[in-house]
């Protein structure tokens, strides 16, 4: 009997997204645990975009795990097609969306079907569509890890003691750099959903986006520094990071906390001054917690934004727009 295939976007070779090719492949058979999603949408991602351009090292891994050619993308929503026999959680016929083997570029999901960890996924939000719902898991994931709840015991790659979620109410003031993103918009609406006031911090084209979703106040940074703004905040989320996450330090009251999504360069001293805490929490695949986003999503406390979408072949496109910047919510690929 000939091997069935599928269409997939695979990487060749690292580059610019014209490296990226849609190729036939077989079709996955799924492993122990794992059951065969027919993909309908695939979300698009940094690390996507990271891979491409050369990065095959995950932080805390001491050497590359990935081998030429690959599938990129870890964002899934489709459709269960074959369950392994030990997994009972699902059925052929599942509607299902999932963040697939994340910390790792191994989710495969640029493909009209993967083979997907039963425990990496949840049941979609019947109130939302593939492609919503193809937005949501690494995005909404890290906001939820970062803000409610880690969900893992599992050793951070960027520091030493473990990720600890300020805890969220009425009386908490969040601010969120980059708050139109893929992580910043989730944060936004989740911070919200516990309560707190909101400020959000993005170019001017997001102003009235950003206040739909719940901002208390707006800061455009490309007329002003946050950081001379603001002050006394319990919590900066900065989805940016980097070097220049340190200058959010002084937006905090004492015993505040910087969550920067990227890290960033701090001086130890200076933070152990000012009486606040830097910590990063590492995204991690988590079905359980992508079912109660899922919850959240289905009554519409919280919803995807999607920036554009492109059809499985336009990965190019779509890797195209992402490098343009200024995404407003998710870019996300159809898959027919």
């Amino acid at each position: 009997m000939p091997t069935q295939t599928m269409r997939a976007v695979r990487l060749h070779e690292h580059g610019g997204p014209e490296v990226l090719r849609y190729d036939e492949v077989p079709i996955p058979e799924p492993g122990p645990g794992e059951v065969l999603v027919r993909v309908h949408a695939a979300g698009v991602n940094p690390p996507d975009w990271y891979l491409r351009g050369g990065l095959t090292r995950m932080p805390g891994e001491t050497e590359s795990t990935v081998g030429l050619p690959v599938i990129p993308g870890t964002d899934v929503s489709g459709v269960v097609e074959a369950v392994a026999a030990d997994v009972d959680a699902f059925a052929v016929g599942d509607e299902v969306f999932g963040l697939l083997r994340f910390p790792s570029f191994d989710g495969s999901a640029y493909a009209e079907y993967v083979a997907a960890p039963a425990s990496d996924l949840a049941r979609k939000p019947a109130g939302i569509d593939h492609v919503h719902a193809a937005g949501a898991p690494m995005a909404g994931l890290t906001a939820w890890q970062f803000l409610i709840e880690v969900g893992h015991d599992h050793p951070s790659p960027f520091q030493e003691t473990r990720h600890r979620p300020t805890a969220l109410d009425t009386g908490t003031t969040v601010l969120i750099n980059g708050a139109a993103g893929g992580v910043g918009h989730f944060a936004l609406q989740l911070a919200k959903w516990k309560g707190s006031q909101v400020v959000a911090v993005a170019s001017g084209a997001h102003e009235s986006f950003l206040s739909k979703l719940g901002a208390d106040r707006f800061i455009d940074y490309t007329k002003s520094r946050p950081e001379e703004l603001v002050h006394d905040v319990d919590l900066v989320l900065d989805t940016v990071g980097g070097p220049d996450s340190s200058r959010f330090l002084r937006t905090l009251r004492s015993g505040g906390a910087l969550f920067p999504v990227f890290p960033g360069d701090f001086d130890e001293g200076e933070t152990a001054k000012l009486g606040v805490t830097v910590s990063i929490a590492q995204v991690r695949s988590n079905g359980a917690q992508l079912a109660e986003l899922g919850r959240l999503l289905d009554t519409g406390t919280v919803r995807v934004a999607i920036d554009s979408t492109f059809a499985l072949a336009d990965a190019r496109a779509a890797h195209e727009r992402a490098a343009r910047g200024h995404i407003q919510g998710k870019i996300v690929l159809t898959v027919a």
